[in-house]
């Protein structure tokens, strides 16, 4: 598959790939049909992406896995909460399944985090898929492991490091993505140059139009670089004891002024 562009996050027996390309969704039984292969899939969406991209990525994981169910929860951030966790592990306890089910993660970050930590904590972990279909998701949360739930007291401060089995980075996914969504992700993508790319900043100052303007091409680079960044900074360290932390620059005051602001 010559249009997509692939890249391994380097973690010994739990490494995985990232695909980057368009029309990935349709094409999933041949990218992570490995994965599913005979297994009971549950794939997890939101009430905004489900109707978009659920019926192509139904239809890829039904050509192999042995059972497929969804289930979709409320978009938003008010998702990404223990209530709804709790509510999203019962839904999936009663369809049956066992230590074999494999989680699809289908939606933005918020997906991403919420599915990720029910894997971890469903029957003490079980694998998922990363289906990412937001710009920022691509190049951030879905690459890394990091899964978790909002609390009262601050974002991201229960969860769990749970890696996923794949990342699926479909570019047509964005076509359908809100102008400021995709701006949102773009500043993730520049602060990797930022983090001492100096060539991939210079190529983003140069090319950044196209990356905004939806432009394949630039799009595929742009999120290929960035991924590849994050996982050589997982690699290094997994857990952010240390070279990790420098993935949260601007974070850190971003959820400050999330949380002042509303």
């Amino acid at each position: 598959m010559h249009d997509i562009s692939t890249l391994t996050v380097g973690l010994g027996t739990r490494a995985y790939d990232i695909s980057v390309g368009r029309g990935l969704i349709a094409r999933a039984d041949d990218l992570i049909g490995a994965f599913l292969n005979d297994r009971h899939v549950v794939v997890i969406s939101d009430s905004n992406v489900a109707p978009v991209h659920l019926p192509a990525l139904m239809t890829a994981c039904a050509r192999v896995g042995r059972r497929c169910d969804t289930i979709e929860v409320p978009a938003g951030e008010s998702s990404k909460s223990m209530p709804v966790l709790a509510k999203l592990l019962e839904d999936i306890l009663a369809l049956g399944v066992d230590r074999g089910v494999v989680l699809i993660a289908l939606g933005g970050g918020v997906i991403g985090d919420l599915v990720g930590f029910a894997a971890a904590s469903l029957l003490r972990g079980v694998d998922f898929i990363q289906v990412p279909t937001t710009l920022l998701a691509q190049v951030d949360s879905s690459v890394g492991g990091k899964t978790g739930v909002n609390a009262a007291a601050g974002k991201n401060l229960i969860g769990a490091f749970h890696q996923p089995r794949a990342v699926l980075a479909d570019l047509a996914a964005l076509d359908t993505l809100a102008d400021r969504e995709l701006r949102a992700g773009y500043a993730e993508v520049v602060k990797y140059g930022l983090l001492g790319d100096a060539a991939f900043f210079e190529w983003l100052e140069a090319h950044g139009g196209s990356v905004l303007a939806r432009d394949d091409a630039s799009l595929r680079h742009a999120v290929t670089v960035s991924c590849e960044a994050k996982a050589r900074i997982v690699e290094a360290d997994e857990r952010e004891s240390g070279k990790r932390a420098l993935l949260n620059l601007g974070h850190t005051f971003a959820h400050a002024l999330e949380a002042v602001c509303g």
